[in-house]
């Protein structure tokens, strides 16, 4: 099965229990127009409400993974402009994480500027060891500032600083240290890995990985106390659930359990 979005520049398909969004503009470099973002937005809300996917995988065409907003849609435009070409990216980062499923985004090349945002703000990230990391808006007067907010929740201060104030580039080696991706990978086995990741994730049941995805993101910013508060309710209402209850049931009867996704 697939399905184009309405943008040339993002694709979606869905293979078994995976759904892909790809971007498809690999002679530009993949960059983030208002365009690519929006139907990106909409690719993601598409295939969240696709039964059968279980975990999303972000991928890109060509050379680069993505270089960043289209800057030629940010020179000589006013303020409401500007601000609706921010605004537009930080709904779509912000999707990412509303969607229930996971999302991994999987890194062949060059991730810069709010191309390095979209693999931060993903939730689990797999790399080439060709790729490479920046945000070096700070070479052309343009802080990464949107950037800042994903990149510095991915890898902390010290390093975030690092990236957004020199914009030097990391290769990936050094983004799996700072803790920017999970693991890197041989070119050649990026997909294969990607894969077996996501199906790794499928094979748990749709509805607790939704809750668990949703809970981490509500309880990360929290004080440790006010974290308790809220994951002990969310962990006792999920302990009520049928999944939870099938899961304990197997594990206690030695058999592999069957899930209902509710």
């Amino acid at each position: 099965m697939s399905q184009d979005s309405s943008a040339a520049a993002v694709t979606t398909s869905v293979e078994n229990a995976i759904g892909y969004v790809t971007l498809t503009e690999p002679e530009r470099r993949n960059p983030l127009s208002v365009a690519t973002m929006r139907s990106f937005q909409q690719a993601l809300l598409y295939l969240s409400t696709t039964p059968a996917v279980r975990v999303i995988v972000v991928r890109a065409e060509g050379p680069a993974f993505s270089a960043g907003h289209d800057l030629t849609e940010v020179v000589g435009r006013s303020l409401e402009e500007e601000r609706e070409i921010f605004a537009v990216c930080t709904e779509m980062m912000l999707t990412i994480h509303r969607v229930r499923q996971p999302v991994i985004a999987a890194v062949q090349g060059m991730a810069l500027a709010a191309g390095c945002q979209l693999v931060a703000s993903c939730d689990l990230a797999i790399a080439s060891s060709t790729a490479r990391f920046s945000t070096p808006g700070v070479k052309i007067g343009l802080f990464c500032s949107t950037p800042m907010v994903a990149l510095t929740r991915a890898i902390g201060r010290k390093q975030a600083m690092r990236m957004l104030l020199t914009g030097e580039m990391i290769d990936a080696a050094t983004a799996l240290q700072w803790g920017l991706v999970n693991e890197v990978v041989a070119p050649e086995s990026l997909d294969t890995v990607t894969r077996s990741m996501a199906e790794t994730i499928a094979s748990s049941s749709a509805m607790t990985i939704g809750i668990g995805k949703e809970a981490f993101y509500q309880q990360i910013d929290l004080s440790e106390s006010d974290a308790y508060a809220a994951m002990q309710e969310v962990m006792a209402n999920n302990a009520t659930t049928c999944d939870a209850q099938e899961g304990i049931s197997a594990f206690l009867g030695k058999r592999t359990p069957h899930w209902q996704d509710r």
